[in-house]
């Protein structure tokens, strides 16, 4: 036979993108349009509805970036198409090739009520499904101009005090017309063959018996009319449609998603209008196909639907009860996991599965993550203690370097904690379920021989609208179809529970899922994650002193919805396009000063609370905020503290600089103002390597291949510039409790003044980095060459640290070039270490070399400040004031100890005398995490605690006031089965027995 493959599959193509496709929708009426341009920000339904609308025409240039047009549409069915099913075609002017990131809109009834979103893949309203004639149309939509912002380029668009007036888009189309159903199957027949038959392989007979199937097919269809001959193509598509699939096939487990960042390239309030255009699209497909099934995977935006859209949430929790509107994920958001703090992923959940079972009544078992830039190791634990056994993630995929090694694993976190995970092989978390895709899933699964199912997100996201009336037809005809994975649309605990009972024995991953990509992000926009770190601070101080004068202080009111509001605040900025830095402008100003007004609140609370906790008097009183004693005061305690220690003295250095002594450190600052020089009397050892320098600032070109906010690129090393230039050096502030060494340096359009402290009885050198910083493309770091043979370094994650290697002997070590760390980076040979610590610092990355000597160098250096151009072109412009720690002769416990004190400073007040802890606990290596009064109200101590030295634990909790019991609980404060919390004795004291990095919550129950 001769080959005519090629010519068919053409004309395939052609056929149904200028022929058939257009049919669909047959007999376009024009619609009568107006418009009313609101002025400024968004303004609320009723306010639209009843504004003045003025003459408008399709065709006409409408919406200035950010702008909203609210575009009224008026007409009459025609009565001559009476018993035909009629729709709406609304089209604002959309790019077909671009689902999402661009303009949206939101079709209302003339009372208000939302009826459905229009998006590029989803433009349509359904009118009637048999006209009668005559039927009166009117609707309002309001139409968001969203600047399109996703080609990389450097813009001023990201935020509306910078962005342009002229308008973005064209009205394209507002007609009525008959929706031909029988044309519309014909195309979907059609896209699932085409998609198919080239997936398969050129020699498979399959392949060929669909190809001959459609080359009848489109012998049968009447170019010239289409509607009355599709029935006879469809027949022709019958029997290969109806052909089952092999039984071996992969099976697919399809769960309606729509991805929608909280924030990322649009503001906050975009998203909340985002998110309500997706919802009103789920519900109504979801009226007309009661098979279908949609996942939501953030509390936050059904919080924003509750409290913008009532009428919707309303129905949401209808289709929620009827199982098609399925919560998932159970965190406040989709954040990030790298940087956010250990109480703060324990709230995520918290106020996330609250949310939940509050107004669903739904406990929520699976963790839903596609799309953050690498998962913490200490995840599985946090994830066990919040009630959920699933953990599902899509981004792994996007690695650079090394390919992933399963897709279905058992995930061990740093204390030993298992969770049952899932990575779709599919490799996107908006699939569209056409051929391509679905292959490809197949192809991909790396479990083949001992599991046979995957699961696929499908829908389009971030205002694309999600799922679509396409989508569905699409799942109905590969349900069960040859040369196709079988589909099935379902839950998706309803996957995890038919992958756990086939798999039980899967391969188990240790540690940390590594992101080999979007390394920039734990650097970029230093003020947002400054904001974050000392939010998390704040919090902590806030409720600590909170609970205190709540138990102790007679007429004291816990500030319970005070505190949940500012929680929810920040867990909302921890979203993994706002923390990470990847966002537009817009997004970050407004972080910027709501982390401002969050730090006023916390204030104001923590200071009431210490005013009603020393009550009035002379005597000073330093509160003690961090979980160690410090200068003589207790953890969680306010006391006169004690004596400083050996006072700090400063000697001109032979050869120029400085050198400062305490009688625990000697710490020598050269003519250059760098240290050459961190000496641990004590331990008769040196910290800083033969010839080198520390507090280096260095700085670097910094232009990724694509992601310019995500990413760094290895090659930004190839060349460094040291910063030894030297404007002025002094020093100031010297005597007997501290001396500092001031440094002043000018770089590029840069100035950076550095403060190397000394204090009396410290063992750290602090130092405080002021940078005045106008660069462009560069990376600012700062280098500490350790005279250290280390073959890992442990860095500080949530509730723990985990070790990563300081060689690269293979491509997994070397893909680890920067690396995250929260409060401190140790680097240790057995019986000595160093530490160095920062206040709001997460990148990092380490170094090693073997010197001339012998010994090891081995360099640790923050990531100090960024200035990629895209999304923000003015990223990290600006003032800011950075501090950090090196801490010589540091083991872990100490890293731990003084991690905290730089995060927590002391405060002072004056009062009647000594604040007793209102909780203890008799063993350093127990850490307090969290102490706070429990959310049902009803009066119990909560104390969340760790174990942070990575051995086995026993220590005794000690409780400040009377007590009728003690319970461990989960993260959501409910008890837990277990033996890690003894019942309290008579004198209030509980003891404890901890696993390394186990993490217990108890609950305190007050007589």
């Amino acid at each position: 036979m001769h080959d005519d493959r090629s010519i068919t599959e053409h004309r395939l193509r052609r056929v149904l993108r200028e022929r058939v496709k257009p049919a669909v929708h047959s007999h376009p009426v024009p619609l009568t349009v107006e418009r009313w341009d609101a002025p400024g920000e968004p303004v609320p339904v009723a306010e639209g509805l009843a504004a003045a609308y003025g003459p408008c025409a399709v065709g006409d240039p409408w919406g200035p970036a950010w702008g909203t047009t609210w575009f009224k549409v008026t007409g009459t069915v025609p009565a001559d198409w009476a018993g035909r099913t009629v729709e709406a075609v609304l089209d604002l002017g959309f790019d077909r090739m671009m689902p999402g990131f661009q303009c949206e809109g939101l079709v209302h009834r003339a009372d208000g009520v939302e009826v459905k979103a229009l998006n590029p893949y989803n433009d349509w309203v359904r009118v009637t499904d048999r006209a009668e004639g005559g039927e009166r149309v009117e609707w309002y939509v309001e139409a968001a101009s969203n600047p399109v912002l996703v080609d990389h380029a450097a813009t001023y668009e990201g935020d509306r005090q910078t962005s342009g007036d002229q308008p973005l888009y064209r009205l394209a189309r507002m007609d009525l017309t008959v929706f031909e159903g029988e044309v519309w199957e014909l195309v979907q027949d059609l896209e699932v063959l085409h998609d198919l038959m080239t997936q398969l392989d050129v020699e498979d007979a399959r392949r060929y018996a669909i190809l001959r199937a459609v080359d009848a097919a489109l012998d049968a269809v009447d170019l010239g009319d289409v509607p009355g001959t599709a029935a006879a193509a469809r027949a022709r598509l019958a029997g290969v449609l109806a052909s089952p699939a092999h039984a071996s096939a992969h099976r697919i487990s399809a769960v309606g998603h729509a991805h929608i960042d909280s924030a990322w390239l649009w503001p906050l309030r975009e998203t909340v209008r985002k998110v309500s255009r997706t919802a009103s699209n789920m519900v109504h497909l979801m009226d007309g196909h009661p098979e279908f099934v949609f996942a939501m995977s953030q509390a936050q935006q059904l919080d924003w639907i509750k409290t913008h859209r009532p009428e919707l949430f309303e129905r949401i929790k209808k289709k929620i009860a009827d199982g098609q509107f399925v919560p998932v994920g159970g965190m406040w958001v989709e954040s990030d996991t790298n940087m956010v703090g250990g109480e703060a992923m324990a709230r995520q959940f918290l106020y996330g599965k609250k949310f939940l079972l509050d107004e669903f009544g739904i406990e929520t078992h699976n963790v839903w993550l596609p799309d953050s830039f690498g998962y913490t190791a200490a995840m599985p634990q946090i994830v066990k203690l919040a009630g959920a056994k699933w953990f599902l993630t899509q981004k792994i995929s996007w690695s650079q370097v090394n390919k992933f090694p399963h897709h279905t694993f058992w995930w061990e976190g740093i204390d030993g904690t298992r969770v049952f995970t899932h990575f779709p092989p599919v490799d996107t978390y908006n699939s569209d379920l056409g051929g391509a895709q679905l292959a490809h899933a197949a192809r991909n699964y790396r479990e083949k021989g001992r599991g046979s199912r995957s699961l696929v997100p499908f829908g389009w996201g971030d205002g694309g609208g999600g799922p679509t009336r396409e989508h569905l037809a699409r799942a109905a005809r590969q349900r069960d179809l040859e040369g196709s994975p079988r589909i099935e649309i379902e839950r998706p605990d309803a996957f995890f529970e038919k992958a756990h009972a086939e798999y039980e024995d899967a391969p188990v991953w240790a540690g940390e899922l590594y992101l080999e990509l979007h390394r920039g992000t734990y650097t970029s926009q230093a003020r947002t994650k400054q904001g974050n770190r000392r939010s998390e601070s704040l919090l902590r101080e806030a409720e600590l002193w909170a609970a205190t004068a709540a138990v102790r202080v007679a007429g004291y009111a816990y500030p319970y919805e005070g505190l949940e509001r500012i929680w929810k605040t920040v867990l909302l900025h921890q979203f993994h396009d706002i923390l990470p830095g990847s966002s537009i402008a817009w997004v970050h100003r407004e972080a910027r000063e709501t982390y401002r007004a969050v730090r006023e609140e916390l204030e104001a609370i923590t200071l009431a609370a210490q005013t009603a906790l020393a009550g009035e008097g002379a005597v000073e009183l330093v509160f003690n905020c961090a979980p160690h004693t410090r200068h003589g005061v207790a953890a969680g305690g306010a006391d006169h503290p004690a004596a400083a220690g050996e006072p700090v003295t400063v000697e001109e250095r032979h050869g120029g600089g400085y050198v400062l002594a305490n009688g625990r450190l000697l710490v020598e600052v050269d003519g250059r103002g760098l240290i050459v020089s961190a000496y641990d009397l004590e331990a008769d050892r040196e910290s800083v390597a033969p010839g080198t320098a520390a507090n280096l600032l260095q700085i670097h070109p910094d232009f990724p291949n694509m992601w310019d906010a995500w990413d760094i690129d290895a090659f930004y090393r190839n060349n460094v510039t040291d910063l030894v230039a030297l404007d002025a050096m002094e020093v100031s502030g010297s005597g007997p409790r501290s001396a500092t060494v001031r440094v002043t340096r000018s770089f590029g359009n840069s100035k950076a003044v550095q403060s190397v402290t000394l204090r009396a009885g410290a063992k750290t050198v602090d130092i405080v980095t002021d940078v005045e910083w106008h660069e462009t493309e560069k990376f600012l770091k700062a280098a500490f060459p350790l005279d250290v043979k280390a073959e890992r370094t442990a860095s500080e994650t949530q509730f723990g640290h985990v070790y990563r290697a300081t060689h690269t002997n293979t491509s997994w070590e070397a893909a680890k070039f920067e690396i995250c760390a929260h409060r401190w980076i140790h680097a240790e040979e057995p019986g000595w270490g160093v530490a160095l610590l920062n206040d709001s610092t997460y990148g990092h990355d380490v170094t090693r070399d073997v010197r001339a000597d012998g010994g090891q160098t081995t360099t640790v250096r923050l990531s100090l400040l960024r200035a990629p151009r895209y999304p923000d072109p003015e990223t990290d412009q600006g003032s800011h004031s950075l501090r950090f720690s090196l801490a010589p002769g540091a083991g872990i416990g100490d890293a731990v100890r003084q991690g905290h004190w730089l995060n927590l400073p002391e405060r002072t007040l004056t009062g009647a005398g000594p604040v007793a802890p209102l909780v203890t606990v008799d063993n350093d290596a127990v850490v307090v995490e969290a102490v706070k009064l429990a959310e049902d109200r009803g009066g119990d101590v909560i104390v969340r605690l760790y174990e942070s030295r990575g051995g086995r634990a026993r220590a005794t909790l000690g409780a400040g006031f009377a007590l009728t019991g003690a319970v461990e609980s989960d993260l959501l404060e409910r008890p837990l089965p277990g033996d890690a919390v003894a019942a309290p004795s008579p004198d209030g004291r509980v003891a404890l027995s901890l696993r390394p990095f186990q993490i217990v919550t108890v609950r305190l129950r007050r007589a």
